[in-house]
């Protein structure tokens, strides 16, 4: 019986690194236009004016020794400033493009646009098969670069993904947020998967790299039984976080303080996860585009907040990695 790819893992399906590939981490950008995070789903209410900021972006990305991985959607596939910018460093080696589907912006438009229909995986599978090929091919065409790593908008994974990624050529997904769960908004749940690396199919080479995500406090070793209940009660949630209880933390700026990141990222070294997988939106690197970023003083703290993530983890002695290093690891390449 084929696995689908929101399933939880296979016993035994982990992947073990070599011994000498330590610990290291992956700077993923959710490349994207900008959109109005509260109001309905649109076609074409949408924007691109932070994509001249991502020059500066990837500057800095330079000087830290980072090699960002820019998942691009199909707007951003499309910007002729994006293919400059990003191809440009793509060319040069100092970045690397892969795949985000957002399915209300990417032709063919077929369906309707609303909240269900926003989670790709969610879309028959023919449709999700003709938005996935078509985002693949731009990027192909416009980044002269075959992706071989995907994200699915507002991480939405379904039953044919898994099936559609190989077809495409994908052979990294990062779509599961381990510890979250959207279905009450038509998604996945993600509440019990891990944030390590594991097969989702050995034999046809498709692994999944979670994004990073830890409980904190006296009771993380219990949080993925604890956390959700908690999650009946917001303020216990909350409540748990201030007494050192428990936290959820994400190794992403948006919504996080530096603080609570270099927990999260004690956490993670603590537990031995081999790749430490750091995200968030590229609107953020533009005032007023994204919840996290409303003033110049907003987007100096993000930037503030990567310098002091960088250097904890050089500190830590946690390499930068690239998708290209763990295809090789992996023996996908």
């Amino acid at each position: 019986m084929e696995r689908k790819i929101t399933d939880l893992p296979a016993p035994g399906s982990r992947f073990k690194f070599p011994a000498d590939f330590g610990q290291r981490a992956l700077l993923t950008v959710d490349t994207e236009e900008e959109f109005d995070w509260n109001a309905p789903f649109s076609a074409t209410d949408h924007g691109l004016d932070h994509v001249g900021r991502l020059n500066q972006f990837q500057q800095f990305c330079e000087g830290q020794g980072v090699s960002p991985v820019y998942l691009v959607d199909w707007p951003i596939a499309n910007s002729p400033e994006a293919i400059e910018i990003i191809g440009g460093a793509v060319a040069a080696g100092k970045a690397e493009v892969g795949i985000q589907l957002h399915p209300w912006v990417n032709p063919p438009h077929y369906e309707g646009v609303n909240t269900y229909n926003s989670f790709a995986g969610n879309l028959p599978e023919a449709l999700e098969r003709q938005k996935l090929t078509n985002l693949r091919d731009a990027i192909e065409k416009n980044f002269n670069v075959a992706p071989r790593i995907y994200r699915a908008g507002r991480y939405g994974l379904g039953d044919n993904t898994a099936r559609l990624l190989k077809e495409v050529g994908v052979r990294i997904d990062s779509s599961v947020r381990a510890r979250f769960d959207y279905s009450a908004g038509h998604g996945p749940n993600y509440e019990h998967h891990p944030v390590t690396p594991y097969w989702v199919d050995e034999e046809h080479g498709l692994l999944e790299l979670p994004l990073t995500t830890v409980f904190w406090g006296l009771l993380r070793q219990q949080g993925d039984t604890l956390y959700p209940q908690l999650g009946k009660w917001p303020r216990l949630q909350s409540l748990a976080a201030r007494l050192g209880l428990l936290e959820r933390i994400s190794l992403t700026p948006e919504g996080v303080t530096a603080d609570e990141a270099l927990r999260g990222i004690d956490i993670a070294l603590d537990d031995r996860l081999p790749v430490l997988v750091l995200s968030f939106h590229s609107p953020s690197i533009d005032v007023g585009h994204t919840p996290y970023v409303r003033s110049e003083e907003d987007l100096d703290a993000l930037y503030t907040w990567w310098r002091r993530i960088f250097a904890y983890l050089d500190q830590r002695q946690v390499k930068p990695t690239t998708v290209r290093e763990l295809l090789q690891v992996t023996g996908l390449e």
